[in-house]
């Protein structure tokens, strides 16, 4: 008997860990809806100062969860329209609520897994934090990230993200699992701040072929787009 449990306990943890490192559904990266209130301050300081506020100015968060994100850079950008835009329904709701329970004007919010819908131009500063990237990359320590994910994929979203930007706009890329220096689009911005080794995540980097960059740790996570 207590063999049997034993057997059955080890089948139930391979299936979790199987459903754990399935392939995302389409256009998702980031499998979990895990964030924190004002988590990158110093990212947030840096892009207020570069952008600046007024009702002209339009941000937009990406992969914006359930709001913590959003409601942080409402104090950082007081009067700016902030959209932000989630692959999950739920989290948009849920932003959509805690909106109207705070009476916050000036924002909006979308369910979608892309950009293609934003008009192009649009945005002074995309924020993409911690959300094209998969934590089980790192934790299962793959040597390759696919099928879970693919570098073209990200390639596409952040060439999108470029499309959305007004020339001389700001790029905010934080924690992925590829390198922004290795897309195309790359050639039309300019590094513009670079993170501290204690504000890298240890999220693993991998290469245009999706194989792993080992011990890489990519420090650039702001980027200006050219006029």
């Amino acid at each position: 008997m207590y063999l049997d449990t034993l057997v059955c306990a080890a089948r139930r943890g391979r299936r979790a860990l199987r459903r754990k490192m399935e392939r995302p559904p389409a256009g998702r990266f980031q499998a979990y809806n895990h964030t924190l209130p004002d988590r990158y301050p110093w990212l947030f300081q840096f892009a207020a100062a570069q952008v600046g506020d007024g009702g002209a100015v339009r941000i937009l968060s990406f992969g914006c969860s359930i709001g913590d994100e959003v409601f942080a850079l409402r104090r950082y950008f007081p009067t700016a329209g902030i959209k932000g835009v989630d692959i999950d329904p739920r989290n948009v709701a849920a932003c959509v609520q805690r909106a109207k329970a705070q009476n916050m004007s000036g924002m909006s919010f979308a369910a979608a897994a892309g950009t293609e819908a934003e008009p192009s131009g649009c945005y002074d500063a995309i924020f993409c934090l911690a959300v094209l990237c998969l934590g089980d990359l790192t934790t299962s320590g793959a040597q390759h990230c696919d099928p879970l994910l693919h570098f073209e994929d990200f390639e596409r979203m952040v060439t999108d993200f470029a499309r959305c930007l007004k020339p001389g706009g700001l790029l905010l890329l934080h924690t992925t699992n590829f390198r922004f220096c290795d897309t195309s689009i790359f050639a039309e911005f300019t590094p513009v701040l670079a993170a501290e080794a204690g504000q890298l995540a240890p999220d693993v980097i991998f290469d245009r072929d999706n194989q792993l960059l080992a011990g890489e740790r990519y420090h650039a996570v702001a980027f200006r787009k050219r006029n």
